[in-house]
């Protein structure tokens, strides 16, 4: 999350120490895409990082808990905007996002039977409400919140060998909701905005081992996603 929070805070910083020779966050601003905002419907794209995870609820809490180590992802997608008031806008933001969960499970005495590597690779179908502040200047902060639904191609829901045989099988489709904040930074050309946003699954992903008293599942009541998106988008 520090990582994240640095890059975000390091980027706008050099954007606007870039533009501020001509006065564009200073005093006085020259406003730059002063009608962009009143377009009914308006497009862009995103570049971005993820850092996935997996909120484990256990039928016994008293067992030792399953040991997460995330990894950080990488985003790409698309932006499509609907203006529906002054300061209430609709998104849908498709995208793909790349990640990688390894997780170590308590009770055996060696690596390879103790750790499963979960890579995936998510279709992400996320349908926001963006908020936004009055317009500042070339500078407008936004609150985004909403529902998304996910597709996991790497789910390996369809494969009957379970974590005995080294696969670790989730549910192919999930659903989500979402909550974050951004800043809209207006340029003499494009809009850049970067933002944060949480997301927190609603489903119960896992596919049971074919052993209910299996050593990797048995013990497992519920596991949800929990994910932080940082997203870089170009209007």
């Amino acid at each position: 999350m520090k990582k994240f929070l640095a890059v975000i805070a390091l980027l706008t910083s050099l954007c606007s120490h870039a533009q501020f020779g001509t006065n564009v966050f200073g005093r006085d601003p020259i406003i730059n895409l002063e009608n962009f905002d009143k377009q009914r419907v308006h497009w862009g794209y995103f570049l971005g990082f993820n850092s996935y995870g997996f909120k484990f609820d256990y039928i016994n809490p008293q067992e030792v808990d399953i040991i997460e180590k995330g990894t950080t992802g990488f985003n790409v997608g698309l932006v499509g905007n609907l203006r529906i008031f002054e300061y209430v806008d609709l998104r849908f933001e498709p995208g793909l996002y790349y990640t990688q969960r390894n997780l170590t499970f308590p009770g055996f005495d060696n690596a390879f039977d103790a750790e499963r590597q979960v890579k995936s690779t998510y279709i992400h179908f996320p349908l926001l409400l963006k908020f936004s502040s009055k317009r500042t200047g070339n500078v407008r902060p936004y609150l985004v919140g909403g529902l998304s639904r996910t597709i996991n191609l790497s789910s390996n829901y369809n494969i009957l060998d379970d974590n005995m045989q080294g696969r670790f099988r989730m549910k192919r489709w999930t659903n989500n909701y979402e909550l974050g904040f951004g800043i809209d930074l207006y340029f003499e050309y494009f809009k850049f905005s970067p933002s944060i946003r949480g997301v927190f699954g609603l489903d119960d992903e896992l596919i049971r081992d074919n052993d209910p008293n299996s050593p990797y599942t048995g013990n497992i009541q519920g596991m949800t996603t929990r994910a932080v998106l940082i997203n870089f988008t170009f209007h």
